[in-house]
C-alpha cells in the first residue's frame, strides 16, 4: 500500500514546480483516491495558466467565406458550388487557444469529472472549463504524448505529465473493448513515477552527490557491440569516490515464490550485478574507491520483504524495500540511511 499524500510528495519531487507557493495548501488536504489527488493538481495548476494566459498556437482552418482571407482553394470552391452563394473556400491558419496541450487538458478534465472525485474538486473543474470553451476533446485512446516544450509552453509540461498520468494510470481496457476506471495507477506508471522519484529527491535534498541516470557502456574484448542491449540504469550516484547503482523496482510482488521458499527475482539480481561490474571496469584506471549496487523495491503488503545485503566478486549488492505507506518523514530517513551508508561511510 502507499498513502495518496505520498503521492503527491513522490510528485512534488518528480515535478519541482509542485513546490512553487501557489501548489503548497495540496500538501495539507486529505485526499479519499489518486483521482481526487491528481484532479486538485490539475485543477491548481489550470488555474494558475488561465490567469498567465491559455497558451496559443496556430490552427489550420478551412470553410466558406464571403470576405477572403488566406489561401483560396478554387477547386474546392467550384466542387461545393459556394460562388452560388457569393462565397469562397478559404484556407487560413488561425491563432487559437485550440492547441493539442489545452486539448489533452480538456480531455483529462472531462475524464475525472467521471471519476470518484469530491463534489468541491468537480465544481472546481466545472469553473475552469468555461474558459475552455473554443477547445476540442480528443480522443483517449490516440493522444499523441510527445510534445515539443520551450521557453514559451514550458509551465504546460507537469500538466500534461499529470494528465499521462491520470489517462494512463486510471483508466483500464476491459476484454470487451470498455473502459473503467481503476482506483490506483497501474504497476507500469507508478514504478516509472517512483524511479522519477528517487532519483530527483537525490538531486535536491543531496546537492554533493552527482544523481543521474546514466547509460553503462558494455566492457567489451573488442568494440563489436551489434545488437546487445543498453544498460539503462534509473539511479546512479556518485560521491567521493564512490559509486551506487540503484534500480528501482515496483512490483505487486517484491520476491519470487516457489512453495514456502522465497527468493529475489533472479533477472533483477543478473541485471545489476551485471551493471555493476561493467561500471566497475569503466573506472579501472580512474580514481574511485568501490561500486556498489541496489535493487530497492517499493515495500508491498507481503508478510516476506527483502532486506539483505550480498558480497559478489569484490562488490556489495543491496536488495532493499522502501515503505511508501509510512510518513514522508521516515521515507526521507530511509532515503538519507542509504546514501549515509553506501556513499559517505
Amino acid at each position: 500500500m502507499i498513502k495518496i499524500q505520498n503521492i503527491y510528495y513522490m510528485l512534488a519531487y518528480a515535478y519541482q514546480v509542485l513546490n512553487e507557493q501557489g501548489y503548497k495548501s495540496i500538501a495539507t488536504e486529505e485526499f479519499e483516491n489518486t483521482a481526487d489527488l491528481c484532479s486538485a493538481i490539475l485543477a491548481k495548476g489550470l488555474s494558475t495558466q488561465i490567469k498567465r494566459g491559455l497558451g496559443k498556437e496556430y490552427i489550420p482552418k478551412t470553410e466558406a467565406l464571403s470576405s477572403l482571407r488566406g489561401k483560396i482553394d478554387i477547386s474546392d470552391s467550384i466542387k461545393s458550388q459556394t460562388l452560388l452563394r457569393r462565397q469562397m473556400i478559404c484556407t487560413y491558419d488561425e491563432f487559437s487557444i485550440n492547441s493539442y496541450m489545452n486539448r489533452i487538458i480538456k480531455t483529462t478534465v472531462l475524464l475525472l469529472l467521471k471519476s470518484d472525485i469530491s463534489a468541491k474538486r468537480k465544481k472546481e473543474l466545472k469553473k475552469l472549463l468555461v474558459y475552455m470553451s473554443e477547445v476540442e476533446v480528443l480522443d483517449i485512446h490516440f493522444i499523441n504524448w510527445n510534445q515539443q516544450y520551450n521557453k514559451n509552453n514550458q509551465t504546460y509540461r507537469m500538466l500534461i505529465s499529470v494528465c499521462y498520468l491520470v489517462i494512463k494510470g486510471l483508466l483500464q481496457t476491459q476484454s470487451d473493448g470498455s473502459t473503467k476506471f481503476m482506483d490506483f495507477f497501474d504497476e507500469q506508471r507508478m514504478c516509472r513515477l517512483y524511479e522519477k522519484f528517487i532519483l530527483e529527491y537525490y538531486r535536491k535534498e543531496h546537492p554533493e552527490i552527482k544523481a543521474s541516470a546514466s547509460q553503462i557502456p558494455w566492457q567489451l574484448d573488442d568494440d563489436f557491440n551489434e545488437m546487445l542491449p543498453i544498460m539503462q540504469t534509473d539511479i546512479m550516484l556518485s560521491h567521493a569516490g564512490k559509486t551506487l547503482i540503484i534500480d528501482a523496482k515496483y512490483y505487486e510482488h517484491s520476491l519470487q515464490q516457489q512453495y514456502d521458499s522465497y527468493s529475489v527475482h533472479s533477472g533483477n539480481l543478473y541485471q545489476i550485478f551485471t551493471y555493476v561490474k561493467n561500471k566497475e571496469v569503466e573506472l579501472k584506471n580512474q580514481e574511485h574507491e568501490s561500486v556498489s549496487g541496489m535493487l530497492l523495491y517499493a515495500k508491498t503488503d507481503e508478510a516476506v520483504y527483502p532486506d539483505h545485503e550480498y558480497k559478489m566478486s569484490g562488490n556489495t549488492i543491496a536488495v532493499r524495500t522502501l515503505d511508501l505507506d509510512s510518513d514522508f518523514a521516515e521515507i526521507k530517513n530511509q532515503l538519507d540511511g542509504i546514501v549515509g551508508k553506501y556513499l559517505y561511510k
